[in-house]
């Protein structure tokens, strides 16, 4: 059940952080800890496919090893169903990654793009130096909890990372797609994110560990605005999609409003 909240009043707001940004005119419209550095869980992912897109060519085939399915059922990540010895052009390795959130098609692509993982995740903490994020520190590609420690972000610098990816026509027709089939007929893939039904929704990630609680990027197209949110830490998983939609509808009836 949404909120029903007047345009002044901002809506009660559940999560650790939460942040709606307007991208268009880039204006805060919510903050609540919004630089507060935390873990982010699969929105990591959103980096591993700004990486990906930026070096990689969409027909350049990628071979799924063992190591990659292994690493995923090691550390009880989402996956992709991915199978070993299977050879996927990263177009659709990026559905793999952004629609389940494989973790294994994410170590595929960090062990080829890196070469090698560290090296990937070398080239993520550069990549957010140069978009200017901060408080974002990577130590894998995909956001699961490290014994060594986890990476963290904000919720501000995931909606300026999310602005940024949107803007690759591939990423946002990927984080849009509700469900994908291979050419093949092999694998099925169905986005985890259950706001791609709201009007001008746009993707863009689920995650969730223990550590980093129940999170959230969303974003949509309304009256020629791009809304950005982020949710961070929240306790209840189907609540996201509550307090996502409540805060898409405050934010455009403030744009109608003025």
């Amino acid at each position: 059940m949404t909120q029903h909240v007047s345009v002044d009043t901002p809506p009660r707001v559940h999560g650790r952080a939460v942040y709606l940004w307007d991208a268009t005119s880039g204006k805060d419209l919510l903050d609540k800890n919004a630089a507060k550095r935390m873990p982010v869980a699969s929105l990591t992912k959103i980096m591993t496919a700004y990486i990906v897109l930026r070096d990689a060519k969409l027909d350049d085939k990628v071979t799924i090893k063992r190591e990659d399915l292994e690493y995923a059922w090691d550390n009880d990540g989402s996956t992709a169903d991915l199978e070993a010895g299977d050879t996927l052009p990263v177009s659709e390795l990026m559905y793999a990654l952004l629609l389940p959130s494989g973790a294994d098609a994410a170590h595929a692509l960090a062990r080829v793009y890196g070469p090698g993982v560290p090296g990937f995740v070398n080239k993520m903490n550069a990549a957010a130096r140069q978009l200017g994020l901060k408080d974002t520190l990577y130590v894998n590609a995909d956001g699961l909890p490290t014994s060594h420690g986890d990476g963290y972000s904000t919720a501000r610098d995931q909606a300026r990372l999310a602005a940024i990816a949107l803007q690759n026509p591939v990423f946002k027709k990927v984080t849009s797609t509700s469900e994908h089939s291979t050419d093949d007929g092999r694998y099925d893939w169905y986005n985890t994110n259950h706001m791609l039904d709201l009007p001008g929704a746009i993707g863009v990630k689920t995650g969730s560990t223990d550590a980093a609680g129940f999170c959230l990027a969303f974003a949509a197209d309304r009256d020629g605005h791009r809304l950005i949110g982020i949710i961070l830490g929240e306790d209840v998983a189907n609540r996201r999609w509550d307090t996502a939609e409540t805060l898409l509808d405050w934010a455009t009836d403030n744009l109608t409003s003025t």
